[in-house]
């Protein structure tokens, strides 16, 4: 089924996927781990974060999280 789309600015794409209209398949070609503490990712205007004491863990015991294997 086709789609209209209007007028869009793009400022920049890093390594992600733009798809305009309709898509039969979409599958991701890479994978990250992201380890944060608390607070940390946040963005946005005017943020107040109260953190009392914070503790990440960055070690995983199962060495396959999110397998791309058989992605076409």
């Amino acid at each position: 089924m086709p789609s209209i789309v209007g007028p869009i600015r793009i400022n920049s794409v890093g390594g992600g996927v733009v798809n305009f209209g309709d898509a039969f398949y979409l599958a991701p070609k890479s994978t990250s781990k992201t380890n944060a503490g608390s607070g940390a990712l946040n963005t946005g205007d005017f943020i107040c974060t109260n953190n009392g004491l914070s503790s990440t863990n960055p070690f995983d015991p199962d060495v396959n999280d999110q397998n791309v294997s058989a992605n076409a």
